[in-house]
């Protein structure tokens, strides 16, 4: 049975493709980006090989490829493509499978599915990928609320950016979640300068109990709640 982690974030380009090329990396696991919208530039896929210096065999087809560079419904409409939830399901190999989202919880696949409906579908751990800098605690408090309301099980924040510790601080404590750890900007970025300062920023610890009780959705006996819950 695959064991997938889910890698999302608080928005778009806040840094889940370089973040989930580096897990990859660091695990020895496989990575899957379910949806692409856009091919005229390097797509994330080839993007997260090349960072995380993946073999072709460790980089899963997407289901969907989409020409247009646009939110994944409306790429799919002038594309003239039917997403199909059917299609959605995690793809099944041995080891760790790494998912990557697009953009935040709430991104449209079409006009009645979010990737939030698929990450609840699926139920696999999510790690929350949020940037240090001003506007991000409403931002990813709002993002654990929506994943927890869903029941998604939530391993924790990875924070991605300049240190801000009373940020951190803040949504550790308001969210009741678990800082996995902050990856700096890495310039330049390349594989090598990425396996150094992932491996620096994270260690395979931080990801210990993805696959089973997860201390950043746990609450006093067991049961998850909403972040901002009373």
């Amino acid at each position: 049975m695959t064991r997938a982690l889910v890698v999302t974030g608080t928005d778009t380009g806040v840094g889940k493709t370089v973040f989930a090329a580096g897990l990859a990396s660091l695990l020895g696991a496989s990575y899957w980006k379910p949806v692409q919208a856009g091919l005229g530039e390097e797509t994330d896929s080839e993007t997260a090989a090349r960072l995380g210096g993946l073999a072709a065999g460790r980089v899963m087809p997407e289901a969907y490829r989409l020409r247009t560079p646009a939110s994944p419904h409306l790429a799919a409409r002038i594309d003239g493509i039917a997403i199909e939830p059917e299609r959605l399901a995690i793809p099944r190999l041995p080891g760790t499978l790494v998912i990557e989202g697009a953009g935040g919880l709430m991104v449209p696949l079409t006009s009645s599915l979010t990737y939030l409906d698929v990450f609840a579908r699926w139920r696999a751990p999510a790690i929350l990928c949020a940037r240090t800098r001003l506007g991000t605690i409403n931002h990813t408090l709002l993002s654990l609320d929506a994943l927890r309301r869903r029941a998604v099980p939530v391993l924790g924040v990875a924070f991605i950016g300049e240190d801000e510790p009373e940020t951190v601080a803040i949504i550790a404590r308001m969210g009741r979640v678990r800082v996995l750890g902050r990856l700096p900007i890495i310039e330049p970025l390349g594989p090598e300068a990425l396996r150094r300062g992932f491996g620096s920023a994270f260690g395979r610890e931080a990801f210990e109990g993805a696959f089973g009780e997860t201390p950043g959705n746990a609450t006093p006996g067991g049961a998850a709640r909403s972040a901002l819950a009373p």
